[in-house]
């Protein structure tokens, strides 16, 4: 239980205010980069898709082959706008739930312009044919120990914070919080010093890149999303957390299995047997957490479904918890050992990382920016309209993207399990699931640049001065008017019975 406070309404209100205030630059900062670096990413991924179906397409151009392409769609998708778009959230998310402003802005800021030079630097080596060939690390050693560095300058300041909280109740997003910035640095840093610093058998290289992608997807941008989820739907809805249980069922379950999933992808590599089998298994149970969060997250906001259709942050972030409960469903049917060997060397494998990134994180994060811009901007959005049309052209496309790159993958592997058809038999399977990739990721480009469009108005302060926020739906109960406009409340996000010190029913 958090202590009694004897904080007004309106004194709480300003000390909200302060916090956004201390953090308006560094979070406006990685939401903008990351939205030009989302951008950047679809435009590279059609062309990479366009060139799995089309290989003629730009052969004129040597440092747009496929290869290079894809490694830098991949990259800028990943460190460009995920982690950034984390960063983001993560920072806000840590000072508003420890009551503290942010005294570092400054460090914070420097360290972003950091990481996104050693990213632009990076994609630059891996277009001009300097990549490293490992997926999800194909940057060259020369711009991972800036990432480390910069990663570090913007995590410490929210460790502090969180010491330096009012003494009380630690909710559930902290937990998530604390255990993504701790989680990263370790894979990170671990992933980098065995593969760079201190070189080994190549098979084993391997083995360690294969759990690092596998890692960086279930130990980092799963925990950020869910910590997100877990502030933003009691939030936004007034009500606290269904389930505590499931709570601690969700979180202490993903710590137990996900450091153990990855190596599943070299099945039949020759390594110890037991790993990619052990692998697979991990991957399997990482549906447990999947469904003990998504129940949870799910059953809290069925309470205020009228907040829910009309509020375009949980719009996203009720689709991201969806994409969080297919991708457990995935994860089982991927790494079945009947389906595994046919699928891991096909693009299924592309598909379930998109799902990861986009369909889960990506949609939350959408849901975050939409929440968290206007108030450290006090400024709304500017048109119900292209959020509306940046959500369905988003939702259109990943799914069709994560749709037939999973079913392609299928089929792909069934061509090159079958020993008797030639090489080109798995090609001609996955063209027509290709092409409809391509289309796909066009969808979420024309999507993305309006959001990116949208966004940069926001950090102009070119927003329009309302006293009501911005709807997807027109509401007629009066008390969504006043949740939405009246003072924030206490609402836990941790579990019933508690008390939250920054949670409220607001509409955004």
């Amino acid at each position: 239980m958090s202590p009694a406070t004897s904080q007004t309404p309106v004194n709480d209100a300003l000390r909200r205010a302060e916090i956004d205030l201390s953090l308006r630059h560094p979070v406006m900062f990685f939401f903008t980069s990351g939205a030009a670096w989302l951008a950047v990413a679809i435009l590279l991924g059609i062309v990479a898709s366009a060139k799995t179906h089309s290989p003629d397409f730009l052969t004129g151009w040597s440092w747009l082959t496929y290869g290079r392409v894809q490694s830098a769609h991949m990259n800028a998708l990943v460190y460009g706008w995920a982690c950034q778009a984390a960063f983001g959230a993560l920072i806000w998310l840590m000072a508003r739930l420890s009551r503290q402003e942010c005294r570092a802005a400054g460090i914070i800021l420097v360290a972003g312009h950091v990481w996104n030079l050693a990213i632009s630097l990076g994609l630059i080596a891996i277009l001009a044919g300097g990549g490293t060939g490992m997926p999800w690390m194909e940057f060259p050693a020369f711009a991972w120990v800036p990432m480390l560095l910069s990663y570090a300058a913007i995590a410490i300041w929210s460790m502090v914070q969180f010491k330096v909280r009012p003494a009380g109740h630690v909710f559930i997003s902290q937990w998530y919080i604390l255990a993504a910035l701790i989680w990263f640095p370790w894979v990170f840093a671990s992933a980098h010093l065995l593969i760079h610093a201190f070189a080994g058998n190549p098979v084993m290289a391997a083995a360690i890149n294969a759990w690092y992608r596998s890692a960086m997807l279930l130990l980092f941008f799963v925990p950020t999303g869910i910590a997100a989820a877990y502030y933003l739907i009691p939030k936004v809805t007034g009500r606290p957390v269904y389930s505590y249980s499931l709570s601690a069922l969700g979180f202490w379950s993903l710590a137990i299995i996900a450091p153990w999933a990855g190596m599943q992808k070299l099945a039949g590599a020759p390594i110890p047997n037991f790993l990619p089998y052990l692998g697979a298994a991990a991957t399997i149970l990482f549906a447990v957490p999947c469904i003990a969060v998504g129940v949870n997250l799910l059953k809290t906001a069925a309470g205020a479904p009228e907040t829910v259709a009309n509020s375009p942050s949980l719009h996203f972030t009720i689709m991201g918890v969806f994409g969080l409960l297919i991708l457990g469903a995935a994860s089982v049917f991927l790494n079945n050992p009947a389906i595994l060997p046919g699928t891991q060397f096909s693009m299924a494998n592309y598909g379930f990382d998109i799902l990861g990134v986009y369909g889960f994180f990506s949609f939350i994060a959408f849901g975050v920016i939409y929440f968290v811009v206007p108030r450290i901007t006090r400024r709304e959005w500017l048109s119900s309209r292209l959020i509306k049309m940046h959500f369905f052209l988003s939702l259109y496309g990943v799914a069709l993207v994560v749709i037939v790159a999973l079913f392609g993958g299928a089929m792909q592997g069934i061509g090159l399990e079958d020993y008797k058809m030639p090489a080109e038999d798995a090609s001609m399977r996955a063209y027509p699931y290709a092409v409809a990739t391509t289309l796909a990721w066009c969808f979420l480009l024309f999507s993305n640049v309006f959001f990116f469009f949208h966004l940069t108005l926001m950090w102009l302060r070119l927003g329009r001065r309302s006293s009501h926020p911005t709807l997807l739906g027109v509401h007629h109960a009066d008390d969504l008017h006043d949740a939405a406009h009246g003072p924030e409340g206490d609402i836990d996000n941790g579990g019933p019975g508690t008390v939250h010190p920054d949670s409220h029913a607001h509409s955004h």
